[in-house]
């Protein structure tokens, strides 16, 4: 009996909310606001920011970095 009417208000809950929603209007900044974000955040993993080199540049060249200052200690 509790699962039941836990489903029921959970379900009227949901039809509630989506005829409420059907009724809202938002302006079109805030599409494009959160386009942005949406785009920024699906890409996150692509670049560490919008002026620095991606990952894999910025690992390639630390390692050749650490190659270059070992055969440096070597010569000497």
């Amino acid at each position: 009996m509790k699962v039941w009417l836990s489903c029921f208000l959970i379900l009227f809950a949901i039809a509630e909310l989506y005829q409420w929603a059907q009724h809202v209007t938002l302006p079109l900044p805030f599409y494009i606001l959160c386009g942005a974000v949406l785009a920024v955040a699906s890409n996150t993993d692509k670049r560490l920011g919008f002026f620095l080199p991606l990952k894999d540049e910025v690992l390639a060249i630390a390692s050749s970095w650490q190659i270059k200052q070992s055969n440096l200690k070597k010569s000497e």
